[in-house]
């Protein structure tokens, strides 16, 4: 039941897939440049969403194929991002010959795969030589006022504590012993982004938690929410702040 629950949290997005594209920050060139490690001719993106990290892959890299398990998402991206197809599937079964990659990567994506299975079939994919690369991407928490603008009203110290230790189990990536992968390395990006109130609740509605939630529900949440950011300290009387943000980074190459 657990399982059924993540999948359907996990295939949720889709309903929603116009905001997604519109208000989850993609991650910065940079990080994308990290993650690869170098010159890839041929990368495969698993759970492309709408494309956030697409837009950057093909920037460096000559053939990008994204992945992707909803229809909904994966119909967007292939609309929006020329040149990139797009084809049904899961990081757990990828659609694609053994060795053919020479990257495979993801944003915001690997804690909704099973761990075991996903390293396996994404070794099946990859070259020798070939990199694991792997974002998270979001505004900074770290600090205390931030963090709780973002949360939104009614969330105490402890609430925090717990959302925070939660995020940090979510960038964790366990390869099985027998997958052929060197020593994980990981990096964290940081930069500053300007966010308007809309764009705030906008990212506040694009996660899961806020999906799951009836339409009343939403409604309430957005509306308390709108109220809470529009008087909190660090937004009242500006038309748009300037907010820290950062992408945990981790890659590891096939042996």
């Amino acid at each position: 039941m657990a399982d059924q629950r993540a999948d359907a949290r996990a295939l949720s997005f889709g309903s929603i897939a116009e905001d997604y594209d519109r208000f989850r920050p993609g991650p910065p060139l940079e990080a994308v440049e990290w993650v690869l490690g170098g010159r890839r001719e041929t990368a495969v993106e698993v759970g492309a969403g709408t494309g956030g990290l697409t837009r950057q892959l093909v920037r460096r890299v000559e053939r990008v194929v994204a992945i992707e398990p909803d229809l909904r998402m994966g119909s967007l991206l292939a609309a929006r991002v020329d040149g990139v197809p797009v084809a049904v599937g899961r990081a757990e079964e990828l659609p694609l010959a053994d060795a053919v990659a020479e990257a495979v990567v993801g944003s915001s994506m690997w804690h909704w795969v099973e761990p075991r299975q996903g390293a396996l079939e994404v070794a099946r994919v990859l070259r020798p030589g070939g990199v694991l690369g792997l974002m998270w991407s979001g505004p900074d928490r770290s600090e205390a006022s931030l963090a709780q603008l973002i949360a939104g009203p009614g969330i105490d110290a402890q609430a925090l504590a717990g959302q925070a230790t939660e995020r940090s189990r979510r960038h964790q990536v366990d390869l099985p012993d027998d997958a052929p992968f060197g020593p994980p390395e990981r990096t964290t990006v940081r930069w500053v982004e300007a966010f308007t109130t809309e764009r705030l609740i906008g990212l506040a509605s694009t996660y899961s938690a806020f999906i799951a939630l009836s339409g009343e529900e939403r409604a309430r949440v957005l509306n308390d929410l709108a109220e809470f950011v529009a008087d909190h300290p660090l937004v009242a009387g500006r038309d748009e702040i300037e907010l820290p943000m950062r992408c945990h980074c981790w890659r590891a190459v096939r042996r």
